[in-house]
C-alpha cells in the first residue's frame, strides 16, 4: 500500500488546533511538506516548529482569518506564486454557534457559508490547477456526521454542512478525470475545544452538569468514548495518499458508530 507523500504539499486549514492540527502532524508523518493556515501567527509559529520532518521537508504557515474569504483566496494565491503548486488541500474550519434553527438570524447563515462554502470554494479554485498540472490532487473536507442525520441544537452547522457534502460531491464529479479526488471526513464527537463549548452549552441550556451531558453523549457511541484528533486525522491522511486514488466523492464517518444509518 502506497502511504508516501514525499515531494507533496498539503496545505491544512485550521492547522493550530484540534483535528486540523492532528491532520497536519499525520501529513507530516507521512512526508509531506506542510502549509498550514489560520489567523493566529504566534499559534502557527509554534505548531510549524513542531511538525515532524524526518523526509527533510519544509514546512510553512499563511495568516489568514477564514471571516475574510477574500484574505483567505488572495493569501494563497500570493503564497502559490511564490512557493509552487499544493498538492493537498484539507479544508476545515471551526463550526458556527450552537443553537436551535428557529431562533438563528439570517446573518448567522451568511456567516457560516462565508467560512465553510466560501473559503473552501475560493481555495479550490485557487489549488485547482497545480493540481492538474501534477495529476495528482486530494481535497478533503472535514465537515460532520450532521449530513448524515442533523444534530439536535446545531441549526445553523447542519444547514451550513449539508450545503459542504453538496458542493464536495458535485466537485468529486467534475475533476475527478484530472487524477483528483474530493473526499468528506465525518468526525463524531471528539475531544476537541468545539466539543468541549458544545458540552458547556448544552449543560448551561438545560441546568445540569456537564459530567451528565457527557455520560448521555457517550451512551449514544457503540464504542463508548469520545475520538482522539489524532483518529480523525488518520481517515484524513489516508485519503491524501496515492492508495486513496480510486475513493471519490465519499462522506466518510468516523464516529465509533453512532449514527444510526448506514
Amino acid at each position: 500500500m502506497n502511504l508516501e507523500l514525499k515531494g507533496k504539499t498539503a496545505l491544512v486549514c485550521g492547522g493550530t488546533d484540534g483535528i486540523g492540527k492532528a491532520s497536519a502532524f499525520e501529513l507530516a508523518t507521512l512526508g509531506a511538506n506542510i502549509v498550514l493556515m489560520a489567523r493566529s501567527e504566534d499559534k502557527l509559529k509554534k505548531v510549524v516548529s513542531d511538525l515532524p520532518a524526518h523526509h527533510w521537508q519544509k514546512h510553512d504557515y499563511i495568516v489568514a482569518d477564514f471571516s475574510n474569504p477574500e484574505q483567505v483566496r488572495d493569501s494563497a494565491e500570493e503564497y502559490i506564486v511564490k512557493n509552487g503548486n499544493i498538492q493537498i488541500l484539507v479544508n476545515n474550519t471551526g463550526g458556527p454557534p450552537a443553537g436551535a434553527l428557529l431562533n438563528a438570524d439570517v446573518e448567522s447563515f451568511y456567516r457560516g457559508f462565508d467560512m465553510h462554502l466560501k473559503c473552501s470554494h475560493y481555495l479550490v479554485q485557487t489549488l485547482f490547477e497545480g493540481m492538474k498540472d501534477s495529476r495528482y490532487g486530494r481535497i478533503v473536507n472535514i465537515i460532520s456526521t450532521s449530513v448524515k442525520i442533523p444534530i439536535s441544537g446545531l441549526g445553523v452547522s447542519n444547514t451550513v454542512r449539508g450545503a459542504m457534502a453538496s458542493w464536495s460531491k458535485t466537485l468529486a464529479n467534475e475533476i475527478a478525470m484530472y487524477g483528483i479526488t474530493v473526499n468528506n471526513v465525518l468526525p463524531g464527537f471528539t475531544m476537541t475545544g468545539r466539543l468541549e463549548s458544545l458540552i458547556a452549552k448544552k449543560a448551561e441550556n438545560r441546568e445540569i452538569g456537564e459530567g451528565e451531558v457527557e455520560t448521555e453523549m457517550l451512551a449514544t457511541i457503540p464504542a463508548a468514548r469520545f475520538a482522539d484528533p489524532e483518529e480523525v486525522a488518520n481517515a484524513v491522511a489516508f485519503l491524501a495518499t496515492p492508495a486513496a486514488a480510486y475513493i471519490n466523492g465519499v462522506n466518510l464517518p468516523v464516529d465509533g458508530g453512532r449514527l444510526g444509518c448506514l
